[in-house]
């Protein structure tokens, strides 16, 4: 089968989307599939739209408008498939949402990474039935539990990391645990950010690492204990599902669709984020129990997405070849009907013809 990713792959740290089109690429490829990022072959089988804005505000390689022209000029028959991890919720906006809707249209099909995100679309008019959640999921030939820290009590080691610096990665939030390390009663946490910090805001005590990738990534993230993610209105997010594949309980804002990954793997917290604290630190043991059975992973994300290119792709052409079918037969149908007609048609003339003549 021959894929078309709209994206093309940034090396070095750049975020959660261009992890997943290089996953997405490796696996496919592994499995016998060819991989494009362009639509100049004729022959494509799926198009995958990750990102529908231009290349100069993403790194999108192609955008929907691009895939209407491909279909209408080039393959008809083509199956597209649209991904979806962006909103206005995430970043403040109000554009995104309908923007991505009316981009949509081109699609056969709309993969959520979350149910969270797919029911803000599907509430300003996205059909239900076109769409799906596929959750997110980490490499975890980088990502796993292999020579991760014991826990000790005397300095328990906190950890969090963004690409983006944008105050909604929850700052605001960082910045509270960073003072509360001033505090006597939290002399034995640290806390480290791995990342991009924005210019108005100033650590004391906390470790500011800058941003990695990889194996440099995992191997700082196995030197804490406990992940912190105060995330606003995240659709996914890729740094928390990282964090627990290696093996750390996660302190998460109860926010966006972060709880669909996190729940049962760590504390949410909302407006308590103190008393939240406490509670994981006292019953981390129950919790870094729980991550034997984190259940996401990009081996997993990969290979739904490879199955729902087949479900889609399938349906389609059965669907194209029922539909050619009915036409066909309906036409064949017609042309009988009325050869029939005109046949009774005339079987009626002479008959009455010759009945005036009788007369």
């Amino acid at each position: 089968m021959k894929v078309s990713i709209g994206s093309r792959i940034i090396d070095g740290p750049w975020g959660g989307g261009n992890l997943f089109v290089l996953n997405l690429k490796k696996y496919l490829i592994k499995n016998g599939h060819t991989v494009f990022h362009d639509l100049c072959h004729k022959d494509i089988d799926v198009i995958l739209l990750t990102d529908p804005r231009s290349r100069k505000e993403s790194s999108s390689t192609f955008n929907h408008l691009d895939i209407i022209k491909y279909k209408k000029f080039v393959n008809p028959n083509v199956t597209v498939i649209q991904r979806i991890n962006e909103c206005d919720e995430r970043k403040g906006t109000d554009f995104i949402n309908e923007f991505y809707l009316q981009a949509s249209e081109c699609a056969d099909h709309v993969i959520f990474v979350s149910n969270w995100l797919k029911d803000i679309y599907t509430n300003i008019g996205m059909s239900p039935n076109k769409t799906s959640v596929i959750m997110s999921g980490a490499d975890e030939e980088i990502f796993n539990k292999h020579d991760i820290a014991k826990y000790n009590t005397e300095k328990i080691k906190f950890v969090t990391h963004h690409w983006s610096a944008h105050s909604n990665k929850g700052f605001d939030i960082y910045k509270e645990f960073d003072d509360l390390l001033s505090e006597s009663k939290y002399q034995n946490l640290e806390f480290s950010y791995i990342g991009n910090v924005p210019t108005e805001v100033s650590f004391v005590n906390t470790k500011v690492i800058e941003p990695l990738s990889g194996i440099a990534l995992a191997n700082e993230i196995k030197k804490n204990n406990i992940y912190l993610t105060a995330s606003i209105n995240e659709p996914s997010g890729n740094h928390h599902i990282e964090a627990a594949q290696c093996g750390l309980p996660i302190l998460y804002l109860d926010s966006g669709g972060i709880p669909e990954y996190c729940d049962g793997f760590g504390v949410s917290f909302k407006n308590d984020f103190k008393e939240r604290l406490d509670e994981i630190i006292n019953n981390y043991n129950v919790y870094k129990a729980k991550l034997d059975d984190y259940p996401f992973s990009a081996q997993l994300m990969c290979k739904e997405f490879l199955d729902k290119f087949i479900d889609v792709k399938t349906k389609k052409t059965f669907l194209n070849t029922d539909v050619n079918w009915f036409i066909m037969n309906a036409y064949l149908f017609q042309t009988n009907l009325q050869k029939m007609l005109r046949s009774i048609t005339i079987k009626q003339y002479f008959k009455n013809f010759f009945k005036k003549i009788i007369k």
